[in-house]
């Protein structure tokens, strides 16, 4: 496996802030209906002061070496968990901010979108981590629909192993970066012995092939359809 920029050392934090969970017993339901023995939370970053600080400050170097930043408008931020990544990042590159729900609210206004979004905004799309990618297209073609332009998205963890998501993107015309997959994350976690040996080899068995895994824990066996 080719080696990526602050792919190990992301996997260590994520690991280190025990956002890594592994259930041996019952497997988790993801929202995107595949069933996984091991979820990453990348929530749990945020109340680790200096190891947030670490994952904005490689996330920053990361989305300029992919997208030239002075071509940006804004960032907008995926309801709940990229909301305040995408604030810590609008600020640091002084840059508007916005946030995006995965439906309108239902109420008031019934917004989908909040925050100031100028017609034809270049904008960054930011969340905490994309499974099989169904809420990035959600949230990137709500904001083509409000008449911004969307090219880019950007998390710190892609799962990068349900069939389907990647080409899905590529189909809607948004490329993804992240700062580290689980292909990288379980190889850390096995050069660390961070996982015990009965659950490193039910997640070794659940990345050899994930559809089939799910179907036989109750979950979705199809990869996304998208349009």
């Amino acid at each position: 496996m080719e080696a990526r920029p602050f792919a190990a050392r992301t996997a260590e934090i994520l690991l280190e802030t025990g956002a890594v969970r592994v259930s041996m017993k019952r497997p988790f339901m993801l929202t995107s209906g595949w069933a996984s023995p091991v979820y990453v939370d990348c929530r749990r970053l945020i109340s680790f002061p200096d190891l947030r600080s670490e994952i904005v400050d490689m996330a920053l170097v990361a989305i300029r070496r992919a997208v030239d930043t002075r071509e940006l408008d804004g960032l907008a931020g995926g309801e709940t968990a990229g909301i305040p990544f995408a604030s810590w990042l609008a600020d640091r590159l002084r840059l508007s901010m916005s946030y995006i729900r995965k439906k309108p609210k239902g109420f008031g206004e019934n917004a989908q979108i909040e925050g100031v979004l100028q017609p034809g905004a270049r904008t960054l799309l930011v969340d905490d981590l994309t499974t099989d990618a169904r809420s990035k297209l959600l949230f990137c073609a709500a904001l083509r629909r409000a008449g911004v332009q969307v090219e880019h998205g950007f998390v710190i963890f892609f799962y990068d192993v349900f069939p389907g998501a990647r080409e899905a993107m590529e189909d809607l015309g948004l490329r993804l970066h992240s700062l580290a997959t689980w292909r990288e994350l379980i190889e850390v976690a096995r050069e660390r012995r961070a996982l015990e040996p009965p659950a490193l080899a039910e997640v070794d068995a659940f990345l050899a092939d994930p559809p089939a895994w799910s179907a036989a824990h109750g979950g979705r066996s199809e990869p996304l359809r998208w349009g």
